[in-house]
């Protein structure tokens, strides 16, 4: 079914960050794996309104050519409300899921179990199947049901991971920050990264 390549869902929900959704995509597009992704609605205008990207993995792949990324990675997109994907069901051994942005809404639809859609069904089965789940909360500032949300899938199994910045590396650009940000998930989903952003004391202030 997977070729012994490790199976990685990304899913772009109805928040802003989509540009780091992007970085996401074109270093997990340079992986050896088998690649998954999901827009919701909502997610597809705010990944276009704010990259100029199309939301299709033929775009999203040639802006990753453009920018001289060798895309290795074995792809496949789903319709955000096709619950008869494979991706829906947990004998389909996916590895690791990250949401990138993940809303406060979605967040929430996913801490009570609402898997009306392929989004939350997907991160649904990786709770209950003990799966790695990455949730790149996207909101600010956070108010109590936010809170408790995100405290709710923590202790449920996933990985809360809002987009902060680190600034101990130096960053000169957005871009520099987003690839240490999608190097973070990456690391989280059990690949393999690089020791690029990685906190060294003997780095000069």
């Amino acid at each position: 079914m997977h070729s012994g390549k490790h199976v990685v869902v990304c899913a772009v929900s109805g928040a802003s960050c989509t540009p780091l959704a992007l970085r996401l995509l074109h270093r997990l597009l340079a992986e050896d794996l088998l690649l998954h992704l999901v827009f919701t609605p909502t997610g597809s205008r705010l990944f276009r309104a704010e990259t100029g990207v199309e939301p299709r993995l033929e775009a999203i792949s040639a802006s990753a050519d453009a920018q001289g990324i060798k895309v290795i990675a074995a792809c496949e997109q789903h319709q955000p409300d096709d619950l008869f994907s494979s991706i829906a069901s947990g004998s389909y051994g996916w590895d690791a899921m990250a949401v990138c942005p993940c809303s406060m809404g979605m967040l929430g639809r996913i801490a009570a179990g609402y898997a009306n859609c392929l989004v939350t069904r997907c991160a649904d089965v990786a709770l209950k199947e003990r799966r790695k789940l990455v949730l790149v909360a996207r909101e600010t500032p956070l108010s109590a049901i936010h809170l408790e949300n995100m405290l709710r899938v923590t202790r449920a199994g996933a990985i809360v991971l809002p987009p902060v910045a680190g600034y101990y590396y130096q960053p000169q650009t957005l871009e520099e920050v987003n690839d240490a940000l999608a190097e973070r998930i990456m690391r989280h989903c059990g690949l393999a990264v690089t020791e690029r952003w990685k906190w060294n004391p003997e780095s000069p202030a």
